[in-house]
């Protein structure tokens, strides 16, 4: 049986050794980004350009934010809800700067260059217990459903 809390920090885990994950806000349809995760519960920062739609979304006004995330052995996934704005704070930039992000700009100072906060309200995080298993239960008779039901929780993200 696995709690809401080890959910949530699976979650956080996978996500900062994978970092790959879908961003989306209201208007804009989610895309591949690289997150960055400091102190394993949010904020999710990331790189981007002025052109990304994510960027022009939210040069006005933070928006409602959505992340999806898969990790790559498909054993974890999560819907992440939360606000979404652009922070380009040049302390910041500077902590999270890494040959990674320089790769695609021409320095710390590209006019291209933006940081966008993503700030995870709530989630729903789901464990991929071994369909295998549960194929091979059903097969011999056995409801697979009931060693599953803990395998997903709905979390409050953040501090805590």
């Amino acid at each position: 049986m696995t709690t809401h809390k080890e959910l949530k920090a699976k979650f956080w885990e996978a996500l900062d050794k994978e970092r790959t994950a879908m961003l989306g806000c209201s208007g804009v349809y989610p895309k591949p980004m690289t997150a960055q995760v400091e102190e394993g519960n949010g904020p999710m920062w990331f790189f981007t350009a002025r052109e990304n739609d994510l960027a022009e979304a939210t040069t006005r006004k933070p928006q409602q934010g959505l992340l999806l995330f898969t990790s790559k052995g498909h054993d974890l996934f999560a819907t992440v809800g939360g606000s979404l704005r652009q922070d380009n704070d040049r302390k910041v930039i500077d902590r999270l700067w890494n040959p990674f992000v320089a790769a695609w700009y021409t320095g710390k100072d590209d006019p291209k260059l933006r940081l966008l906060r993503f700030d995870p309200d709530t989630a729903e995080i789901w464990q991929n217990s071994s369909s295998l298993l549960a194929g091979i239960k059903m097969l011999v008779g056995i409801d697979p459903k009931n060693d599953y039901q803990d395998d997903v929780a709905k979390v409050r993200m953040g501090k805590g």
